[in-house]
């Protein structure tokens, strides 16, 4: 099993950036699917989680600027960033709670982390 990340890169403040980040491999179901935030010096945060169901929440500094969803198809989920901040600056990334193949019980995955940079 894998997860892919993509879409960082260096954006101004008050942009956007969209991630994506893709899970592969021989994945029997995945409940839930989120994105954690990592920036210099500091620990790794939840940023965003969704459920199978839909359901979703939140870190307080991100709530009404960013949004996650995913698409169960394709075994994708989706960080859509507006209004963006210095301080969204950091490595992102994606997590699933899922079921592999062969496995008895569901496991959390994590993606190799893209960088995402805003500017003043």
């Amino acid at each position: 099993v894998q997860l892919q990340a993509s879409g960082g890169g260096l954006v101004q403040a008050g942009g956007s950036l969209r991630l994506s980040c893709a899970a592969s491999g021989s994945i029997v179901n995945i409940n839930a699917m989120g994105w954690y935030r990592q920036a210099p010096g500091k620990q790794r945060e939840l940023v965003a989680t969704i459920f199978t169901s839909g359901y979703t929440n939140y870190a307080d500094s991100v709530q009404g600027r960013f949004t996650i969803s995913r698409d169960n198809a394709k075994n994708t989920v989706y960080l859509q960033m507006s209004s963006l901040k210095p301080e969204d600056t950091a490595v992102y990334y994606c997590n699933a709670g899922l079921l592999a193949s062969g496995s008895s019980y569901y496991t959390h995955y994590w993606g190799q982390g893209t960088l995402v940079t805003v500017s003043s």
